[in-house]
This record gives C-alpha cells, structure tokens and sequence, in this order.
C-alpha cells in the first residue's frame, strides 16, 4: 500500500466517523462541528483525486461561510433539545427503515462499481483544467439544477435571518424611517400655560418712585 492510498483510508475513516457523530451528537453545536469536520475530511479526499478546484470550493464556501451561518443559527435560536428528544423513538422505525434502504442502494452502487475493473480509455481530447471541464458542465448540461439549488440556498438564507430575528423587550429600538419623516413641529411644542397665583404688589417706596 502506496502513501496516497494510506492517505485515502485516513480520511476515509475520519470522515465516516464525523459523519456518523453528526446523527448521534446530543448538542446540536456539536453536530455541526462534527459536519465542519466531515467536509474538511472531504475536501482532502478530492485535493488526493486531483480535484483541486473542488476541494478548495468546499473549505472556503461551506466550511467558511455556510457552516459558520449553521453554526451562528443554530447556537441563537436556542433549540429545546428535551421537546426534540420526545418523539425520537417514536419515529425511530420508520428513520431505521429509510437508511437501511439507502445504504443497501449506495452498497449496490458501489459493489457494481467495483467488480468492473476494466480501465476505460478516454478519447483523445486536448488537456483542459478541472476548473475549465467543470464550468463548461455547470452552465451549459447542469444549468437548471444549478439554478435551483441557487434558489434553495437563497431560500435557506431567508430562514436563517427570520428564525433569528428578534425583538428584546429590554430594548429601545429606533425605526430609521420614523427618523427621516419627523418634522421640527413634531419634536417642539410651545404651549400657552395660565398663571397660577397672582404677582406681588411693588413695595411703597418703589410705587413712589414711579409717581417721581
């Protein structure tokens, strides 16, 4: 066994165990750091296939940016983990069920794969970039479902910003647009007040000076 194949197995293995702690972690926080690991155990697996663009695609847009946001949501929302653990067992079945049918399809995937060992040979085409042969399949054969998941990841950003929109009691919060529209009259206001108690009478040696 060659260095790149014991590499291989290395991330393999890590790779499936972060997965499988991303399903079993009791702390949802945990979860996530777990699928950060499984994505960066990804990436290496595809920077060994010679899939450099990919790899790095993977750690700057998910590990940098959307598993930051997950992890950002899923530490403000403040989860009730005691009302999710309620129902596990009850739709525990029907989950062991739908995985069991998932891993028996990927293992038949996989072992059809595998007993062809033929080498296929490519035709001769003139040597392009994984960077080139990928752009030209994403906007021209896979166009539409690129298209939509755009749509569903905008969606998704949507969700994230209405989950964790909140407004605090404790807090006096300014509406910009009532700021632009006040008027001077709105914020001053001269009112007539009448006098309480009458004035005092002047001293005699003043009123005599005024007689002066």
């Amino acid at each position: 066994m060659d260095v790149k194949t014991g590499f291989f197995y290395l991330f393999s293995l890590a790779l499936l165990f972060a997965a499988f702690r991303v399903i079993t972690a009791r702390n949802p926080v945990h979860a996530v750091l777990y699928l950060m690991l499984a994505f960066s155990q990804a990436s290496a697996i595809w920077l060994l296939l010679q899939a450099e663009f990919l790899a790095i695609t993977l750690v700057l847009v998910y590990l940098g940016a959307v598993m930051v946001l997950f992890l950002f949501v899923v530490m403000m929302i403040n989860l009730n983990m005691d009302g999710l653990r309620q129902g596990f067992w009850k739709h525990f079945p029907l989950a062991a069920l739908i995985g069991v049918v998932i891993a028996l399809e990927m293992a038949y995937v996989l072992l059809g794969g595998f007993r062809d060992s033929r080498t296929p040979v490519a035709p001769a085409e003139p040597q392009v970039s994984n960077t080139h042969a990928l752009g030209e399949l994403l906007y021209t054969q896979y166009l539409y479902p690129l298209e939509i998941a755009a749509v569903i990841l905008l969606v998704a950003i949507i969700a994230a910003i209405a989950l964790t929109l909140r407004r605090r009691k404790d807090t006096k919060a300014i509406d910009p647009s009532e700021q632009i529209r006040v008027r001077a009259a709105d914020r001053v206001a001269l009112v007539k007040v009448a006098a309480t108690r009458q004035a005092a009478a002047p001293a005699p040696e003043a009123a005599a000076e005024k007689k002066a």
